[in-house]
Formats: structure tokens, C-alpha cells, sequence
């Protein structure tokens, strides 16, 4: 019995050695050689943003890099993803709204007597996204009539959004969640005062 027991330990700790010897091979050892860092970020740079600021395009949400921020040449540029944009434009047709919307930022703006969000307009072209029938529309002022956010149709966002002038629509932003298949699911606009 004192045999098979120390034959096991040994075929366990030759496994132990080999399960360490993969990852240094495979620079998964956590520790940095300087060899693995010059070939790490080709491999790995994919995945550095979060699931809520995921764009499947991966084109930056900042607008700084006009290459990035051309129109996705994708049919569902967003399908199943969140993203923060600034809406040019919604209308109806064939009973369907739709919306002409690009990526921006948010930054929070607080002051002494009130917190808000300062929308940072993106840039580049404008991409039509297609409302889900049963998307939800939360709109706040100054599309909506109160600060926090009510519950609207998309006919009325419609008609809110077109009535608001060209230059007060780059200052409000929305949050968006898309399904699969790249529908808005949900549409909340950003308090601005």
C-alpha cells in the first residue's frame, strides 16, 4: 500500500511540474520576461473595453480617430451591445421608427448645487438604427418634462426630438441597448438642464 501511495504522489507532483511548465511556455505564469510583453498587446488588445462600452465595430466611443468613426459597414453595428450616442434624427416609416445616431461621451458635471451630464458630441458620420416595436423610451428634460426619466412612446420621441432645434439636439445623449439583431431595445435620454 505504501508503494501505490507513492507511486500516485509522484505521477501527481510529475503532473504538478508539467501544469507549470505549460503556462511558463505559454507566458501565462504571471510573471513578465520582457519577451511576452513585445507579443502580448497583439494578442490581447481586443478585450479592453467593457461589456456596457463594447461596439462591436471597435471603433473608440471618443471620436478622436476619423478612421475608427466611419460608418460600420455591418447591417447590426451594435447588435446586442449598449452604447452612449448623440440621435441627429428619428422618424417613421412603414409603421418602423428609426434613428440616425453616432457615438459620444458622457462626462459628469457637478457644481455646487447640482450634478448633471455634459454630453461630449462624438464625430464622424451617423449610422440609422431601427427601433424594436416594443422598445422601451425613457426620455428626461429637456426632451421629456422632468428631470428624471418618464416613460414615453416612440411616436412622441419623435415629435419631441423634431421639434427640438439643430442646435440644442448634439447636446443631449442617450443610452441605447440593442438586441441581437441590432433593434433598439431601450432608449433613455440624459438630464441636461
Amino acid at each position: 500500500m505504501t508503494t501505490h501511495l507513492s507511486r500516485r504522489l509522484t505521477a501527481l507532483a510529475a503532473l504538478a511540474a508539467l501544469t507549470v511548465g505549460l503556462a511558463a511556455l505559454t507566458g501565462c505564469s504571471g510573471e513578465d520576461d520582457g519577451q511576452t510583453a513585445a507579443t502580448a498587446p497583439a494578442a490581447s488588445s481586443t478585450p479592453s473595453a467593457s461589456a456596457d462600452e463594447t461596439d462591436p465595430t471597435d471603433a473608440p466611443d471618443d471620436g478622436t480617430d476619423a478612421d475608427a468613426t466611419s460608418a460600420p459597414t455591418s447591417a447590426a453595428p451594435w447588435a446586442g451591445a449598449r452604447q452612449f450616442v448623440q440621435i441627429e434624427d428619428a422618424w417613421t416609416s412603414d409603421g418602423r421608427t428609426y434613428l440616425s445616431v453616432r457615438p459620444a461621451e458622457k462626462e459628469a458635471h457637478v457644481t455646487d448645487f447640482s450634478e448633471a451630464w455634459v454630453v461630449v458630441p462624438g464625430e464622424g458620420p451617423y449610422t440609422e438604427v431601427p427601433l424594436a416595436e416594443d422598445a422601451q423610451v425613457l426620455l428626461s428634460a429637456p426632451i421629456g418634462d422632468e428631470s428624471q426619466p418618464s416613460s414615453y412612446s416612440p411616436a412622441e420621441l419623435v415629435s419631441r426630438l423634431t421639434a427640438q432645434s439643430s442646435s440644442v439636439r448634439p447636446l443631449v445623449g442617450y443610452d441605447l441597448s440593442f438586441d441581437g439583431e441590432g433593434r433598439v431595445t431601450r432608449l433613455e435620454s440624459l438630464y441636461t438642464a
